[in-house]
């Protein structure tokens, strides 16, 4: 089961983060420095997406099996976080030879990133690839949902699961929210910053929240269809005004549930203009092609930032727009010949019985 609507959602998310990790200066975003200053967000949204989506694909599912289920995930993830691993070792021995002193090419960062390792080491979690800290986060997910699911999801006592589950969430925003204001926090960056940040026990609280949502879609909502316009458009301007007069909170680590879920299950739901927007085939493809443009945002901008630096072009819109367009391509092409193909040969392979 494959809810489109939602897919075109992953690339607003991905590009909203790629925005502000390199364009959040330049215009037109900088006229809403207020949104893009906070886009790293769309992290947040992937994980609890990523815990619903894991529900709606398996909630028919007698049982999990760990190891076939793993090899799926695996074929899902890693070709193309391997193929922006390789690109960014081969541009850092360039930078290694061109600018030496500039040079942070670490074995043990590039080890760390292709073993999928790299968030549960504080020091280490935004190294080498730094986008990559997430897929260490979601690949811990990934692990614990076939024990997850064949223990309390079978036939699930959604009060209990609930329960546990917003108490999991209160306990996770309390342990954020105390250290940010401590003086264990030593601001970014950081090793402080890096543990409440990017580990990835302090972020399960996200991916159970999607689970939750996703077990009350398939109970409540599944067969409902009708237009939530409205309540989607009302969900995204209070997502607006929270962000635009945030009381120094936090939403790095599941804060917006309280609207991410919402919204999640009304565009589930949804039959209306923005449904219809939503599942035209480019814009599903558009979705099908964000895990390549987030985990290849660093290689792309890395090549053309050295290309810039060594025509002496100063000219920072021009480069992010040219580099913006490049990741798309470059997107679109590992999509068609590495991810896809790469996911279905993978998962193909008879390493498993079941």
């Amino acid at each position: 089961m494959r809810i489109e609507q939602l897919t075109f959602t992953r690339f607003v998310a991905a590009i909203s983060i790629v925005i502000f990790h390199y364009g959040k200066d330049v215009p037109p975003f900088n006229y809403l420095s207020f949104l893009f200053q906070q886009a790293n967000i769309g992290v947040s949204y992937f994980f609890i997406l990523s815990g619903f989506v894991m529900i709606i694909a398996y909630h028919n599912k007698e049982k999990v099996h760990f190891l076939s289920y793993m090899k799926k995930r695996f074929a899902r993830i890693y070709p193309v976080t391997f193929l922006a691993a390789i690109l960014l070792l081969i541009f850092k021995i360039l930078e290694l030879f061109i600018y030496p002193a500039k040079s942070d090419l670490s074995i043990t960062d590039f080890l760390l990133g292709i073993s999928l390792q790299q968030a549960w080491f504080p020091a280490k979690a935004l190294s080498f690839n730094t986008p990559a800290w997430s897929i260490t986060v979601e690949w811990f997910f990934y692990l614990c949902f076939p024990f997850i699911f064949n223990r309390f999801y079978k036939r699930p006592n959604m009060w209990l699961i609930s329960t546990i589950t917003l108490v999991i969430w209160l306990i996770s925003q309390y342990i954020l929210h105390y250290f940010l204001s401590s003086s264990f926090y030593m601001g970014f960056p950081s090793a402080s910053h890096s543990l409440i940040h990017y580990f990835p026990l302090l972020h399960l609280n996200e991916f159970l929240i999607g689970n939750v949502a996703g077990l009350f879609f398939i109970k409540h909502l599944r067969k409902i269809k009708k237009s939530n316009d409205l309540m989607i458009i009302a969900l995204l301007i209070i997502t607006v005004i929270i962000l635009k007069y945030n009381l120094a909170l936090s939403f790095h680590n599941g804060l917006l549930m309280v609207v991410f879920v919402p919204l999640i299950l009304l565009i589930s739901c949804n039959n209306g203009i923005i449904y219809k927007f939503f599942n035209l085939k480019y814009f599903v493809y558009l979705g099908d092609i964000s895990f390549g443009i987030y985990i290849l945002q660093k290689p792309i901008f890395m090549l053309f930032k050295g290309i810039f630096t060594k025509l002496n072009w100063y000219q920072p819109e021009l480069q992010f727009y040219i580099s913006v367009v490049f990741l798309l391509i470059a997107s679109l092409i590992s999509y068609r010949y590495i991810e896809y193909p790469m996911r279905i040969k993978i998962s193909k392979l008879k390493l498993f019985n079941k």
